[in-house]
């Protein structure tokens, strides 16, 4: 059996201002001691220098170091994350939910129950990534290492192990739940109602089974008016060949006054399946600058390749991090953004302008905003009118021509990169540097930010 204990949410309301110390006291030298953090879905308006990416936004936090992220939540509200975002540190298990409670919630006449628990799917590696090998298993467009198992809420089980304890989510019969789900997919034995997509709210949508990618976040209701009994939830990794044979990906849902044991009831087929084009954001649902294909400022497309030796470019381009963070060197008088990285991996985008990004394949996540998806993963239809809001998109198969805007309104150097994290320690990201003459004017960093580098620079290899 493989479990990790769960991480407690770190909970919020909208305008908090948060100063999150984080503490460095990792010791075990079979894992990377030096960690980043970067709190997935908060925009950072102003404050792009605790964004966390190790090399774009800051140094590491060196071994019994200590990092103060000071940032505010600009009036977000919603399902968030924190996670490690120093090399593929976050797949050794250094990640947590984050909550935005929003005390008008538009959707609260929905459901009885929203506290802090969390559905919570990771992958279990048996040896830790630092002795993971790379590159990895390659075929022809896909580079990836295998887990040993699923876990939901940090338990689960493995092919040869079929008695570890699952995780157990209880319900009272008749009352309506709000769930917040992280990266999972389940047994389709209720219907459920969509009102949440990575932390923008969303007309309400119900469905039975959810397909979701590494990164993105879901919040939907959940009546609990299924006669008292024990349920399964089911979270199939996209690439995996065993079911759920043994409860393997499995969860249980139990109704308080059901017996404490594992469900008999088999899952049922799925007849109302998420589909990415039915979803609408709840406010300002409209695309900028309307329904032309390329009727914006600037237009780029994305064309991901695996070359050899194992590494993805994107347009030609290998990404590999500087040795210092673009931010700081910029700060530091650096002028052009275009210095700091081989040409192809860093993109200039001016202010206040309509951006129109298509990308060929895999998830990609967007720091610093929510961008609205016009055309979605397996579709040939454009939508500008209502399309889907959020900060993860997966880009589909080989032929697929997902496309995403958004406006330039926040200054910074911001990450664009698959979220399959062995992908993205192959090089497939790019760099954004947005509004470049404005960094100095809207980016204050503290002192302690700056006095990253010089500790971390000074370490030995093995305490990295």
């Amino acid at each position: 059996m493989w479990r990790k204990r769960r991480i407690s949410a770190l909970c919020a309301q909208p305008g908090d201002v948060f100063e999150i110390n984080v503490l460095n006291n990792l010791t075990d030298n079979t894992t990377l001691q030096s960690p980043s953090i970067h709190w997935h879905g908060l925009f950072q308006k102003g404050s792009n220098w605790a964004d966390g990416p190790a090399f774009i936004n800051q140094c590491p936090i060196a071994k019994g170091d200590s990092f103060v992220y000071r940032f505010d939540s600009a009036g977000q509200a919603g399902t968030l994350w924190h996670h490690s975002h120093l090399s593929i540190q976050y797949c050794d298990g250094l990640r947590g939910p984050f909550v935005i409670y929003d005390p008008d919630d538009p959707h609260a006449h929905l459901y009885d129950v929203d506290d802090e628990s969390t559905i919570l799917l990771s992958d279990w590696y048996h040896p830790p990534i630092k002795q993971s090998k790379f590159p990895l298993v390659v075929d022809t467009h896909f580079i990836f290492n295998t887990p040993a198992a699923t876990l939901i809420n940090g338990l689960g089980r493995y092919t040869s192990n079929s008695t570890s304890k699952l995780s157990v989510i209880s319900v009272l019969l008749g009352k309506r739940y709000r769930f917040r789900m992280i990266s999972m997919a389940c047994d389709p034995s209720f219907s459920w109602t969509i009102i949440e997509v990575d932390g923008v709210n969303h007309v309400p949508y119900t469905v039975d089974q959810i397909e979701i990618f590494a990164g993105q976040r879901y919040s939907f209701v959940l009546t609990a008016d299924q006669p008292v009994n024990n349920y399964w939830i089911r979270a199939l990794p996209s690439a995996d060949s065993t079911g759920f044979i043994n409860g393997i990906n499995s969860a249980i849902l139990r109704y308080f006054g059901a017996r404490e044991i594992e469900p008999e009831i088999e899952t049922t087929v799925s007849v109302l399946p998420m589909n990415d084009t039915d979803l609408t954001p709840l406010e300002n649902p409209g695309a900028p600058r309307g329904a032309k294909v390329g009727h914006v400022d600037y237009a780029l497309k994305l064309a991901f390749s695996l070359v050899l030796g194992g590494r993805y470019s994107v347009n030609g381009a290998n990404f590999t991090p500087p040795e210092m963070p673009m931010l700081l060197q910029i700060l530091s008088g650096a002028q052009n953004a275009h210095d700091l990285l081989p040409s192809g991996s860093i993109y200039s985008l001016p202010s206040n302008a309509t951006i129109e990004i298509q990308c060929l394949e895999d998830p990609f996540h967007l720091h610093g905003r929510a961008f609205y998806v016009v055309r979605s993963a397996g579709s040939t239809e454009y939508n500008y009118e209502n399309p889907v809001r959020r900060d993860v998109v997966n880009t589909g198969n080989k032929g697929d021509n997902v496309t995403i805007r958004f406006r330039t309104d926040n200054p910074g150097p911001w990450f664009l990169h698959c979220h399959i994290d062995w992908h993205l320690e192959a090089g497939l990201a790019v760099v954004f540097a947005e509004d470049t003459g404005n960094w100095k004017n809207t980016i204050d960093p503290t002192d302690q930010w700056a006095g990253l580098c010089p500790i971390y620079t000074g370490l030995m290899p093995e305490a990295l």
